[in-house]
């Protein structure tokens, strides 16, 4: 195990720029996600750390000792692809044991008919062997050691990946979307397979993955990357409670969250769409914001003629129906402004597309941004004063 310090790396390709001054920090033993959409820059910082990249400037620390200029094999470190790459000319419990066979036994111990008759190449072959079935056995691929790649499914390509990174006990585990060649029903599995693998061996885990779900359901903290940069670096939770830019909002969070133009007034309340909503914001530079609702921070309620002013009036285009949840995708009256509310299916049996509806959200919950995307901070604003008569809509 090790903690992990990246500090300003800086890599580009060709004039391309990827990555722009990146600095993380990865406690030894925890489990820290890069999320991001394609392209910025999440790949390549993990290759930089494996050392199959070579960074442009900065530095990168494993355990007690930088590692720029070490070869990947000497930096303690199992990688996981996400084409799984194995060989398929071996066996399962050949590829799994691949990575010890070449550090402990010599060249001439590896040799097909001379090494097995060399002084501790039998003990060495048996020690190796035993791992491999007690690796595989944890895994749940103990029945598959005979058989080869082409004869597996991708969820058992998938563990004997794993498998053959968790047989070195390295310091850390570096995985690039180890998970994306699986189905939804696999992947939801593995992700639990990887968390119980981590906490088994307490190691260190850097996951590269575009599927937030991923992110957020396995890591401890979640570094958002965008455009070669850390946007915000966070637990799961903070993420999505208190995201610290417009971008991060709306890149975390299904379905993503609503934003709508808004506008600061003098007593410090925010004009949304003609509603009131109260806020207690500082002086923003400006009187033009951005306020984002999470779907189920929405109260809904059919149309009526409301005296207080934090309502918003709305026409039902869509309902999906999802089991536990129901989402009602909506148009604002004033201004079209598409917005969707997470609510429970009994209060969903209401509305039908074409109707009428009230939305309002709770104030302690929405999120404002300037006209930059910088999250803008206030006092705690007061809770939206809602009707009596409608609160059993909430």
């Amino acid at each position: 195990m090790a903690e992990i310090v990246i500090d300003g790396l800086i890599k580009s390709f060709g004039a391309t720029p990827v990555l722009r001054d990146v600095s993380l920090r990865v406690a030894d033993g925890e489990f820290v996600s890069l999320l991001g959409p394609s392209g910025c820059g999440k790949t390549t910082l993990l290759r930089i750390v494996a050392g199959l990249e070579t960074q442009d400037a900065g530095t990168v620390r494993i355990g007690a000792r930088a590692v720029d200029d070490l070869a990947p094999k000497a930096r303690d470190v199992a990688m996981v692809f996400q084409s799984y790459a194995l060989y398929p000319y071996m066996t399962v419990a050949e590829n799994i044991g691949l990575p010890l066979q070449m550090r402990r036994l010599s060249r001439a111990q590896r040799l097909p008919l001379i090494g097995a008759s060399l002084p501790g190449t039998r003990a060495i072959r048996a020690d190796i062997e035993a791992e491999i079935v007690k690796t595989a056995e944890g895994l749940g691929i103990g029945h598959l050691l005979d058989r080869r790649p082409g004869q597996l499914s991708g969820g058992q390509r998938q563990r004997v990946a794993l498998a053959r990174a968790m047989v070195r006990h390295p310091a850390a585990f570096l995985m690039d979307e180890p998970l994306s060649n699986l189905d939804a029903k696999l992947r939801v599995k593995a992700r639990a397979e990887i968390a119980g693998l981590h906490r088994r061996l307490g190691a260190t885990f850097v996951y590269v993955t575009h599927d937030q779900t991923e992110a957020m359901t396995m890591s401890d903290r979640v570094a958002v990357m965008m455009e070669g940069r850390i946007a915000q670096f966070a637990a799961p939770q903070t993420l999505y409670d208190d995201p610290e830019t417009l971008a991060v909002a709306a890149f975390i969070g299904a379905p993503e969250i609503n934003v709508l133009p808004a506008k600061r007034r003098g007593d410090g309340a925010v004009e949304v769409a003609g509603a009131v909503w109260s806020a207690a914001l500082p002086d923003a530079g400006g009187a033009e914001l951005h306020a984002g609702v999470r779907p189920e921070s929405w109260r809904i309620a059919p149309r009526a003629a409301h005296a207080d002013p934090a309502w918003l009036a709305a026409e039902v285009r869509h309902i999906e129906h999802l089991g536990s949840e129901t989402l009602i995708h909506c148009a604002l009256a004033r201004g079209g402004h598409a917005v969707v509310a997470r609510v429970e299916p009994a209060l969903a049996a209401g509305f039908r597309a074409g109707d009428g509806a009230s939305l309002a959200p709770d104030t302690t919950k929405v999120l404002y941004f300037g006209a930059d995307g910088a999250r803008l901070r206030g006092a705690r604003p007061m809770a939206a004063r809602i009707q009596p008569a409608l609160a059993h809509h909430g």
